[in-house]
């Protein structure tokens, strides 16, 4: 007979929780929280000391009911939602509606959902953390006073369906503060002259470095030319070579804000989808005979702690995998960031031995792809330092200075396993050099002068935002996926080549916020606000002063932004196209993946069309049509003819407008595997291939 009830947060915990905890347990679950601020008004009253009014969100009664009638049944009442300030505030509503006294020792949390270490928390339950529970609740006060005040004032003078947030405004500001740079940007002229070597049989690449030991930037084509001149007909000499050993560390396990990162990078992930599948991993996947575990750590951590625990058998493991070559003689320490919680172990597995290809037939596709980047980067950040041999040779060639580089891995290391992706474009140079010597002379075979100009900031990825959020200390793990998403909910930004583009609305409405709420922008006042929140949930500091000093302030420049802020009016940008259905003029619209046409008749006529991109190449299956590029629903490319719905001809890869020489069928263009590659060229039909450059 079960004496007690466990109450999380999702069906899936509670699953997995179950079968840890055995039959004196009854688990359930409340399905996130269970009450909140009312929809229809501020639920807030700064007047009152910024009291809160919670009720029952609609549609949980009958959710509450049940937990009741289960509560009357047990002797305890352990309450486990996540271990984070939501999960507090979620387990403190779940006291109050459930008349479970906040002193008892009711709160249960762990970090992974292991039998081991569900087990362990159940024989240590506290009371619930008012500090955690004050942050929280400050928080979403704060969010609700900036909201539900600023959001109705934009209904009014911009359109309707508008919000205002503190991360979110501050994240429109910094994209579009971007684009303006981007605009502003004015490419300047320079020029690389690399010169093609040969020593034996052997060519190897020398760039030049300037004169007389002094670096020198090539500006135009004319200093150039006067190098060439310098050094036309002498003789190419090994000045110095350096040989040195050069050791590379892992990056860290990953923090929620990493993984958000990499996980754009090399899976295409979004921010909000990433932490959708981290937390079905967390609470737990069947894996056959061993039944439902969990599989990763908390996913919601700015740390990059490992437990001593964790660590000894990461080195278990790659001691058998790899060799004991592998393994680090002292557990690696990971320097901790300023400003980090710490509050919970980085994101690693929990059953290290667990490797991604025993899982295959237990997980997603995306389940196993998220899995395995979060073992090979927790492995990877356990494992040796990887050794590699430079070499840099200087050749003198009269008073002018050419280098060459090279790097050959030594010992792999951890890059055996795994290597950090970045935003950023870097070829790294991992040919070696042919034996060289000092004072040897070597063979020109060739001159590559090259044309450059300098290129403007690159625009936010996910990753970049994510990362530069974090920097400027604006928001905390969970609230960068769902502020990236409102932004482009709301229509502030569109992402374009998985680039963010501000929209004309974003910038009219960051013009207001910066005319009539410039505190809500600055940089420096927001993070100063997420200080104040961790200030709080660390006991230092009040949480109605906090909301106090920032109500002072704003009321003031509300006044102000109720009797002066002017309507604005958006005007639709008109296109040559018109509607199919009732022939008025199609207009363009930004909408969360882009532009795209929408009938100038709204709301008599609510059709809509992509905004289509032909590439040169007549349908081969209807042979009339144009190939044109589309989107499909999950903004991914791909290729059809322009007679749809009455030719449906669609292909992922790119057609070219050129036959397979062997079968005389279609050729297309897809993206290449593996480093460094191109795109292939490959026939529709046969077997014919062909690399591109």
């Amino acid at each position: 007979m079960a004496d007690s009830l466990v109450i999380v947060e999702s069906p899936a915990k509670a699953k997995t929780i179950g079968k840890y905890l055995g039959k004196k347990y009854i688990v359930k679950a409340s399905m996130g929280h269970v009450r909140d601020l009312p929809k229809s008004q501020m639920g807030v009253d700064p007047k009152e000391g910024f009291q809160p009014k919670y009720i029952t969100i609609r549609g949980k009664g009958d959710v509450l009911k049940e937990l009741r009638d289960a509560s009357k049944k047990v002797k305890n009442i352990y309450l486990a939602a996540d271990p984070d300030r939501e999960g507090e505030a979620i387990a403190w509503h779940l006291a109050h509606s459930l008349n479970i006294n906040e002193e008892q020792a009711c709160r249960v949390v762990f970090n992974e959902i292991t039998k081991q270490a569900v087990k362990e928390a159940f024989k240590h339950p506290r009371k619930i953390d008012m500090d955690l529970v004050n942050a929280q609740q400050t928080r979403r006060i704060l969010d609700r006073l900036v909201g539900y005040n600023i959001s109705p004032l934009l209904w009014k003078k911009v359109k309707k369906g508008l919000s205002a947030g503190r991360v979110q405004s501050v994240a429109v500001k910094l994209i579009i503060d971007r684009e303006k740079e981007i605009n502003a940007f004015i490419p300047e002229e320079y020029w690389s002259v690399t010169a093609h070597l040969k020593s034996g049989k052997e060519i190897f690449e020398a760039k030049f470095y300037g004169y007389e030991n002094e670096k020198v930037e090539l500006k135009t084509e004319a200093e150039v030319q006067e190098l060439l001149r310098r050094i036309e007909g002498k003789a190419y000499v090994i000045n110095e070579i350096k040989r040195r050993e050069r050791r590379r560390n892992p990056a860290a396990p990953f923090t929620t804000s990493s993984l958000q990162q990499e996980a754009a990078r090399k899976l295409n992930f979004r921010a909000a989808k990433t932490m959708m599948v981290a937390q079905q991993l967390y609470e737990g996947i069947d894996i056959g005979k061993e039944g439902t575990v969990g599989l990763i750590t908390y996913m919601r951590t700015d740390s990059t702690r490992i437990s001593p625990t964790a660590q000894e058998e990461a080195k278990k493991h790659i001691a058998e995998a790899y060799g004991e070559e592998y393994t680090l003689s002292e557990p690696r320490q990971f320097s901790k960031k300023e400003g980090a919680q710490d509050a919970h172990e980085a994101i690693r597995p929990t059953l290290v031995g667990k490797e991604p290809a025993s899982l295959k037939e237990y997980l997603s596709r995306d389940q196993m792809k998220l899995y395995r980047l979060i073992w090979e980067r927790f492995i990877a950040s356990q494992m040796a330092a990887a050794v590699l041999d430079t070499v840099t040779a200087d050749i003198a060639v009269g008073d002018a200075l050419f280098r060459a580089n090279g790097s050959q891995v030594k010992f792999p290391g951890f890059m055996k396993v795994y290597v950090e992706g970045t935003d950023d474009v870097q070829k790294e140079d991992d040919k070696m050099l042919p034996p060289l010597e000092e004072k040897q002379e070597v063979a020109l075979a060739e001159m590559d002068p090259k044309q450059h100009f300098t290129q403007p900031p690159p625009r936010y990825s996910e990753a970049r935002l994510v990362k530069t959020l974090e920097e400027l200390g604006i928001g905390r793990p969970s609230t960068f996926a769902p502020t990236l998403d409102t932004i482009q909910k709301r229509g502030y930004v569109a992402l374009q080549d998985r680039r963010f583009i501000p929209t004309e609305l974003g910038e009219i409405v960051l013009g207001l916020m910066e005319e009539f709420f410039p505190e809500i922008l600055d940089t420096k006042f927001t993070a100063k606000m997420e200080d104040d929140l961790d200030h709080i949930e660390e006991g230092r500091a009040e949480w109605v002063k906090v909301l106090d000093d920032f109500y002072q302030g704003f009321s003031k420049r509300l006044e102000v932004a109720e009797k002066h802020m002017q309507e604005v009016e958006i005007k639709d940008e008109v296109s040559d196209v018109n509607c199919d259905k009732c022939g008025s003029h199609m207009v363009y619209k930004i909408g969360r993946y882009g532009k795209f046409l929408a009938c100038s008749a709204f709301p008599d006529c609510r059709n809509t069309m992509p905004i289509v991109k032909e590439i040169g190449v007549k349908c081969p299956k209807c042979e009339t049509g144009e190939i044109v590029e589309r989107k499909s629903k999950k903004n991914r490319l791909f290729y059809g003819c322009n007679n749809y719905p009455d030719c449906d001809f669609v292909s992922w890869d790119k057609p070219l407008p050129r036959s397979c020489p062997k079968c005389s069928k279609m050729l297309v263009e897809k993206k290449g595997k593996g480093k460094n590659k191109g795109p292939v060229v490959h026939c529709s039909e046969c077997d014919y291939q062909e690399e591109t450059s």
